[in-house]
């Protein structure tokens, strides 16, 4: 799947998922076609590519098995 991207100059670029979360990482996108109409950075809501683990509060519920995989207990 690829996504249309409109960068800050004005350019319209066909990206694929992991080329708009680095274009959205360092600001140069401006918009971006989603299925039915374009999302604004800085407008619309997007999803980020940032974990922000310092903002969470709760507590720890993910715990990692042998093979290094996140297991998530259901409390």
């Amino acid at each position: 799947m690829f996504i249309e991207v409109e960068l800050y100059d004005g350019d319209l670029s066909i990206v694929s998922p992991e080329g708009l979360d680095r274009l959205l990482e360092h600001n140069l996108a401006n918009r971006f076609r989603r299925t039915a109409e374009w999302a604004v950075v800085g407008t619309d809501s997007i999803r980020s590519t940032v974990q922000r683990l310092d903002d969470y509060e709760g507590c720890e519920r993910r715990h990692v098995d042998k093979q290094n995989r996140i297991i998530y207990s259901r409390s």
